[in-house]
């Protein structure tokens, strides 16, 4: 269940990331309101996942999880760059997270 939590703690601190940038520096109120309770429930489930993991897997994940899924938005909602060495650097971004999981029980 740990493992569940990390990941939807993951998906939580997509919806912020991409949260800040409809806010526009928190001038906007209702993605304001949606980005901060995004981050707390974001941390919420951290927290939770936290009491079965390591610290340093889990915190890991949960930013590789994040960082793969704000770029992932960025290209498609934002029209962000799309490059081979930027696909390249997710992909081992992945390697790494999924090195992470096998090696923690």
């Amino acid at each position: 269940m740990h493992w569940l939590y990390l990941f939807v703690a993951g998906l939580f601190e997509i919806s912020w990331a991409v949260g800040l940038k409809f806010s526009h520096g928190f001038t906007q109120i209702i993605p304001s309101v949606l980005t901060v309770l995004g981050m707390i429930a974001s941390f919420y489930f951290l927290a939770l996942a936290l009491k079965n993991l390591p610290l340093g897997t889990a915190y890991a994940i949960w930013t590789g999880i994040g960082t793969i899924g704000t770029v992932i938005f960025g290209i498609i909602l934002f029209k962000e760059q799309v490059s081979a060495i930027r696909l390249f650097c997710i992909a081992l971004i992945v390697c790494g997270i999924t090195g992470l999981k096998l090696l923690t029980n």
